[in-house]
């Protein structure tokens, strides 16, 4: 029987510049892949240039991941449809169709339905902090642990279909350790750790302070040309520059290995292992 992965993140592009090697590698492994898309990331910051061709910056970023989702590998792409919130304290924070102005229960309830649908037997989502503190990040975590603990539970949206509940749940975490030499070799370039990104609103210092266990450490060296073709398809956010320099040697890098923390089932172990299905 065929064995299925289903990433639930925020944005198009978090499947490529986040777990894109982890998504490539089980589709090369004749695994089934999917990924939840909570939004079309209408607020990216986009160059003029890029939009051609497209009405907005939603349609752009949507055929840009719906392109790299071919390079990665996977079954199918669906789309919650919320609003792209934005970082925090910006202005698309209040927007009404932001994801964060929904409920958790909501967001959760359209989440569960897809687990019940296609039955995974691992789900992956952001950690705790969604990664860089991205308020969507966050959301869609919440939301999606709540999925996970309440799909096998028949009063729970029992519209969203018959219970069922998945083998384990992962939140993809970063190395701090890594995050600290990344931060130290920024200042040693003439970087600012505190303004990292496309612009410059990632505190890599703040993050760097903010520890999760890493249960899994997953190798997908084999899976970084099509990590690679993925992410170029998201040219709209590659900042200038990003592909090269310390950027570029910072990405290569942090590509080696994508790095979970196991949620569900508790692990009984706090070895290391090297494989998302390993959990029993």
């Amino acid at each position: 029987m065929t064995k299925t992965i289903l990433a639930v993140l925020a944005h198009p592009d978090d499947e490529s510049f986040g777990l894109g090697g982890t998504l490539a590698l089980y589709a090369q492994k004749g695994y089934d892949t999917y990924y939840i898309c909570a939004t079309r990331g209408e607020v990216g910051s986009v160059d003029a240039k890029f939009l051609e061709g497209f009405k907005d910056i939603a349609e752009l970023r949507t055929d840009e991941l719906m392109r790299a989702a071919k390079y990665l590998g996977l079954k199918d792409v669906f789309f919650l449809d919320y609003r792209d919130s934005g970082m925090p304290g910006s202005e698309p924070n209040q927007h009404p169709d932001a994801q964060i102005n929904h409920s958790l229960d909501e967001v959760a309830g359209r989440v569960v339905k897809y687990i019940r649908d296609l039955k995974p037997d691992v789900v992956i989502t952001f950690d705790p902090i969604g990664g860089y503190k991205h308020p969507d990040h966050i959301h869609i975590h919440n939301a999606t642990v709540l999925a996970f603990e309440k799909a096998d539970d028949a009063s729970f949206h029992p519209e969203a279909g018959a219970p069922f509940q998945p083998g384990a749940l992962y939140f993809q975490v970063f190395s701090r350790g890594f995050l600290r030499w990344s931060m130290r070799l920024m200042t040693l370039f003439g970087k600012d750790p505190t303004k990292f990104g496309r612009n410059g609103d990632i505190n890599i210092k703040e993050l760097a302070e903010v520890s999760f266990p890493i249960h899994v450490s997953l190798n997908v060296r084999s899976a970084q040309e099509a990590k690679r073709l993925a992410s170029a398809c998201h040219a709209s956010q590659i900042g200038p520059g990003q592909g090269r320099g310390l950027w570029g040697i910072i990405v290569k890098l942090l590509g080696l290995h994508d790095d979970f923390m196991q949620a569900y089932p508790a692990p009984k172990s706090p070895k290391r292992r090297h494989d998302l299905f390993d959990y029993v």
